[in-house]
């Protein structure tokens, strides 16, 4: 940057830029989890839970509500992290600032169905800088999630924007 101020977007940093990482499901996904996920939202659609509902709705069985494809903690198999958390984080070299969820861009393709043995690949697509309204930057990392099932279909693609703000109000 100019002005004798440091970037935040380093050379280590767009090294991530086009990074993947991937994990699947051990196991269908299976009824009683997306009912459990169902009370979790608090969504009472019967097509989460009654079978024949579903059926009579044209599906082959029930389904699970849209977004929970895309709670990666249900698969990912890793340890907890710092914060409890198990499911996909880029563990970005990133110093000196907080983590905003800046947004998701979903797309459904298909149902997730009780059998459904779900695969997700996570690319991160850009690391950006921009100009902060607290003055200095901020660093703006755009990723891609894309869910499928055990026979490939496709499942959905979630786009994740993260801000990464600095600690300090410029830099």
């Amino acid at each position: 940057m100019a002005d004798g101020v440091t970037s935040l977007l380093t050379e280590e940093l767009r090294g991530w830029i086009g990074r993947e990482v991937a994990y699947a499901a051990p196991e269908e996904i299976g009824r009683a989890s997306i009912r459990y996920f169902a009370l979790a939202i608090g969504d009472d659609n019967p097509l989460y839970v009654d079978e024949a509902y579903a059926r009579a709705a044209g599906h082959p069985s029930i389904i699970a509500p849209p977004t929970f494809v895309c709670e990666t903690c249900q698969y990912a198999h890793r340890p907890p992290n710092q914060d409890g958390y198990i499911g996909h984080v880029w563990e970005l070299p990133i110093k000196g600032c907080r983590m905003i969820r800046g947004g998701h861009e979903y797309e459904f393709f298909r149902a997730v169905l009780p059998e459904d043995r779900i695969s997700v690949t996570w690319r991160l697509e850009d690391i950006s800088e921009h100009g902060s309204s607290r003055g200095g930057s901020m660093l703006v990392v755009i990723s891609a999630a894309t869910y499928s099932n055990q026979d490939g279909n496709l499942l959905a693609r979630n786009r994740e924007t993260l801000i990464f703000q600095p600690l300090e109000a410029s830099r």
